[in-house]
């Protein structure tokens, strides 16, 4: 089978999904397309490809996705050699386009509704899928020695609830909304920020980064907020361009996606 001729829709265009997306686009998969919310709250919102639905486009690594309006916009986009993002919280864009591999990269740590029978070939990111039941495959997404493993019978680990350690930090190094609220900040992805510094309010309150770093990720200014809700995170690291570059977590996810494909499709004659 011409790999190019093969139809991949991934379900969500946050950061794991984009670098997904991003990976496979590198290795001439040239039809996929991505489904989001309307608003969505992506906080590594450099490296996700559902910031095209705020400005229209957004490029990652030289790798360009287009907000598409509908199905059948995603085909002309396609023809113009981009990725096509849509808002489709309800994934109704499965019906028209039909993709032969479908790629569950929510990250919602449950499974909202992805089943086998959606695709000849369905993979599920992280905690929520088990493979063989609901999903063909699953790719394991906890940081650790098992990072990347492809599940054929099984789930991936349990989440921790606790941010994955970069320098030594963990939760303290993500930005949470102390009340639910409007967001509002006039810092911005990249800046250098310090310990204690107020990095922005949720109605009203303050929110204070815990260390010193560069902003890697912060949610859009004017966003409604729940209590609790990620909407930053600080990189002890300050190496600014890590912030608009795809970490080395997303990196082995993606790769690990693509061997799944690989394993079902390489070979096969059309």
């Amino acid at each position: 089978m011409d790999m190019r001729s093969l139809t991949i829709g991934i379900k969500g265009a946050g950061e794991m999904a984009s670098a997904v997306a991003w990976r496979l686009f590198m290795a001439n998969f040239r039809k996929i397309f991505m489904m989001e919310l309307p608003a969505p709250l992506a906080v590594r919102r450099e490296v996700s490809y559902c910031e095209s639905l705020f400005e229209g486009r957004k490029t990652i690594e030289g790798v360009e996705g287009v907000r598409a309006e509908g199905p059948e916009e995603v085909f002309r986009i396609w023809e113009s050699g981009k990725i096509a993002v849509i808002a489709d919280p309800q994934w109704q864009s499965l019906k028209a386009i039909k993709p032969d591999v479908l790629i569950d990269a929510l990250l919602a740590k449950k499974n909202l509704g992805t089943h086998k029978e959606d695709a000849p070939l369905v993979i599920g990111l992280g905690p929520g899928f088990e493979a063989e039941k609901d999903v063909d495959y699953v790719i394991e997404t906890n940081r650790g020695h098992h990072l990347g493993r492809i599940i054929k019978k099984g789930a991936a680990e349990s989440n921790t609830g606790v941010p994955g350690p970069i320098a030594g930090h963990t939760k303290e190094r993500v930005l949470r909304a102390p009340v639910a609220g409007e967001f509002l900040s006039r810092q911005s992805i990249g800046d250098i920020v310090e310990a204690g510094e107020i990095i922005g309010t949720v109605g009203g309150e303050a929110v204070r980064g815990q260390i010193g770093g560069v902003l890697r990720g912060l949610i859009r200014s004017k966003t409604q907020v729940s209590e609790g809700l990620k909407i930053g995170d600080i990189d002890p690291r300050g190496e600014v361009d890590y912030c608009h570059t795809i970490s080395e977590k997303a990196r082995a996810i993606s790769g690990s996606v693509l061997e799944a494909i690989l394993r079902v499709y390489h070979g096969q004659n059309a």
